[in-house]
C-alpha cells in the first residue's frame, strides 16, 4: 500500500510502499476513505508522544472508510461494512472498560501513535468488536473521518464533559477544527458562543458554526460578556489559551481542556480557589457512544461536513503536516488517500 512515512521525530515525512497491514485475531483492517490532518499528528510528528512511536512511522487517527478483512475472533464486522472509529481503541475488558469509560482505556491504543495510523491506504484497528461504530450511507466519508477525533471529542467535551446546557455561554478559545466542532455543537445545543481566535477567517467560519459574537484571542470574556462564560474551552493547546479560558468564567465556571499542552502551562490557580472553578479534561468519545451523535447528525441537526474546508491526497501530505509548525490549517483538511 502506499503510505506517509517519517523516519525520525522532524524529519520530512514522505510517500512511500510499504507492505499491507493483516488483522490482528481480534482487529480489523480498513480500506481508508478519508483521514483527518489533526493538530494531534504534528504533536506526534514533533516527538510530543515520544514514548510510544516506534520508526519507520505512519500518522494518522481519525478516519472513515470500508472493512477490508478481519481477524479470526471478530464476530460483529465483515468486509465491505463501512465504519469509523474512536482514535482511543479500547480494549473492552479493563477497569475502566467495564465501568464504560473506553476513552481512558487502561490497554488502550492509538492508530497513529502506538501503531501505524490511516495516512495511507489501509490501516489496522484492534479490538474491532469493541471500537469500530457503523456509519450511515447517509454521510460521506469526508465528514465521517472527523468523527474519529475532533467532531466527536468537542461532543463530549461539550455536552458530557463541560455539562453545557441551554442558554449558558460558552467560550471556545481556538477556532480549528475541534474549536468549531465545538461552537457548532455548543450552538446546537442553545448555548450562546462567544468564539476566539488570532484569524479573522477562523473567526469568519466559527459565525458560520453557529458562534453569537466572535474576539479577538486572549480578550477577556469577562469585559465582553457580563459575569463571564460558564463553560470556556481550550481548543487549541496553549498556555494563553487555556489561562484565557480559565480568566474569562464566572463563579462556579467549567474550564475544558481539549488542546494537547506539550509543556506544563502556568495557569491561573488563584481565581480557580477563589471563584471555585473547576478545571476539566476531555479525551475523545468511547465507541458505544456514538449513536447519538450520529442520530443528530442524520438528523441534519449537526453537520461536521461543513467543517472541511480543502480534501488533499496523500502526496500532498507529507507538506501539509509539516506546514503545521508555522500555521494552523483553517477548518478541517481531509485526505482522500
Amino acid at each position: 500500500m502506499r503510505a506517509v512515512v517519517y523516519d525520525g521525530f522532524e524529519q520530512t515525512p514522505e510517500v512511500r510502499d510499504v507492505p499491507d497491514p493483516a488483522p490482528a485475531p481480534h482487529g480489523a483492517v480498513v480500506r481508508v476513505e478519508a483521514t483527518g490532518l489533526c493538530r494531534s499528528d504534528w504533536h506526534g510528528w514533533m516527538g510530543h508522544d515520544a514514548d510510544i512511536t516506534r520508526f519507520p512511522h505512519v500518522p494518522g487517527h481519525e478516519l472513515a472508510g470500508v472493512v477490508e478483512a478481519v481477524g479470526a475472533d471478530v464476530r460483529t464486522w465483515r468486509a465491505g461494512d463501512r465504519v469509523t472509529v474512536p482514535f482511543v481503541c479500547a480494549c473492552g475488558t479493563c477497569a475502566q472498560c467495564a465501568g464504560g469509560a473506553h476513552q481512558i482505556c487502561d490497554r488502550q491504543t492509538q492508530p497513529g501513535f502506538t501503531h501505524w495510523g490511516s495516512f495511507a491506504e489501509l490501516v489496522a484497528l484492534d479490538h474491532a468488536d469493541v471500537n469500530l461504530v457503523a456509519l450511515p450511507e447517509t454521510i460521506e466519508a469526508g465528514a465521517a473521518a472527523a468523527l474519529g477525533c475532533r467532531f466527536a471529542t468537542a461532543y463530549r467535551a461539550v455536552l458530557q464533559v463541560g455539562r453545557v446546557r441551554a442558554g449558558e455561554v460558552v467560550a471556545v478559545h481556538g477556532c480549528g477544527g475541534v474549536g468549531l466542532s465545538a461552537v457548532m455543537i455548543a450552538a446546537a445545543a442553545g448555548a450562546r458562543v462567544v468564539a476566539l481566535d488570532v484569524s479573522e477567517e477562523a473567526l469568519s467560519l466559527a459565525r458560520a458554526a453557529g458562534a453569537e459574537s466572535v474576539l479577538p484571542a486572549c480578550t477577556d470574556v469577562r469585559e465582553a460578556v457580563p459575569g463571564g462564560a460558564h463553560v470556556g474551552i481550550d481548543a487549541l493547546g496553549a498556555e494563553s489559551a487555556a489561562a484565557a479560558s480559565i480568566a474569562g468564567l464566572r463563579k462556579r465556571g467549567r474550564h475544558v481542556q481539549i488542546g494537547l499542552l506539550p509543556e506544563p502551562p502556568r495557569l491561573p490557580m488563584g481565581l480557580v480557589i477563589a471563584r471555585e472553578l473547576e478545571i476539566l479534561g476531555a479525551h475523545g468519545m468511547a465507541a458505544h457512544a456514538y449513536p447519538e451523535l450520529l442520530a443528530l447528525v442524520e438528523a441534519g441537526r449537526l453537520d461536521p461536513g461543513s467543517l472541511v474546508t480543502a480534501r488533499i491526497g496523500l502526496d500532498e501530505t507529507p507538506k501539509a503536516l509539516t506546514a503545521m509548525s508555522t500555521a494552523s490549517p483553517r477548518g478541517v483538511t481531509v485526505i482522500q488517500p
